[in-house]
């Protein structure tokens, strides 16, 4: 039996500034521990889809599921932690990496979640499986893995070079943990091929197995400690075929 999606994009369509369609009905679903390899032309849409799926755009129609509730059942703040967006270039923000991770936890509705989260394992003794809380990640160290010395976060966000900042801000969303959707725009289109690859590795250790089986995917065993699925923007080919269990491509559409 193919296990119930993790999420759902039904029909979604998006009107370029003239009204033509950019992409119109579009539909997908993301299995427990797949990764949707999303490709395409330059214009085609593709960072246009993540934004859009993370409520970031404004689409003309469509809907959007986790875990089969829609994205205005959860409301929009709680979504965009769920459902988390990577930008290929983080915006450069006053202050240092350190004051933005804080930020980020000082948020109220992280606070809930923090809050719910210390709940339910008090409840059960367990947690609640899914990344969030006890499956989180010190960025710190996480960045660490990728090279990314501690030291640079107390350094201003200008005067990091575009490989640091992508993988700062990679390690903010994947550390700070409440995603079970992580939509990646290009995340190591600025890193040597090397780190790039442990990179991959990282994430795809974090996912869960792909319908219950332990045996290792893409040479990478999962562990489930992360978020459930991925969806991730690459122009590699290689890429691709390292870190994809499917492929959509927009240039077809």
């Amino acid at each position: 039996m193919a296990p119930q999606p993790v999420f759902e994009v039904s029909d979604l369509t998006v009107l370029r500034d003239n009204s033509s369609p950019l992409f119109s009905n579009l539909s997908l679903t993301l299995a427990p521990g797949e990764v949707l390899v999303v490709r395409g032309v330059s214009g085609s849409g593709k960072t246009t889809l993540l934004k859009c799926i993370a409520e970031l755009n404004l689409y003309s129609k469509g809907k959007l599921k986790l875990h089969g509730k829609e994205s205005t059942k959860w409301g929009i703040p709680e979504w965009r932690i769920k459902v988390a967006y990577i930008p290929q270039r983080p915006s450069l923000l006053p202050g240092t990496p350190l004051d933005f991770l804080e930020t980020i936890r000082s948020f109220s509705v992280r606070l809930k979640q923090k809050q719910k989260a210390q709940s339910d394992k008090d409840g059960d003794g367990n947690g609640n499986g899914n990344g969030q809380e006890e499956g989180t990640i010190d960025p710190l160290d996480l960045a660490q893995e990728w090279g990314i010395e501690k030291y640079l976060w107390k350094r201003d966000w200008g005067t990091l070079s575009g490989g640091e900042g992508q993988r700062i801000a990679l390690a903010i969303a994947v550390g700070i943990g409440g995603a079970e959707v992580l939509l990646l725009d290009e995340p190591t289109s600025a890193i040597d091929d090397e780190t790039a690859q442990k990179i991959e590795k990282s994430l795809l250790g974090m996912l869960p197995s792909i319908q219950g089986g332990s045996h290792p995917v893409n040479g990478v065993r999962r562990k489930g400690t992360g978020p459930r699925g991925l969806i991730w923007i690459t122009h590699s080919a290689e890429q691709a075929d390292r870190v994809g269990t499917r492929t959509l491509d927009l240039s077809n559409l």
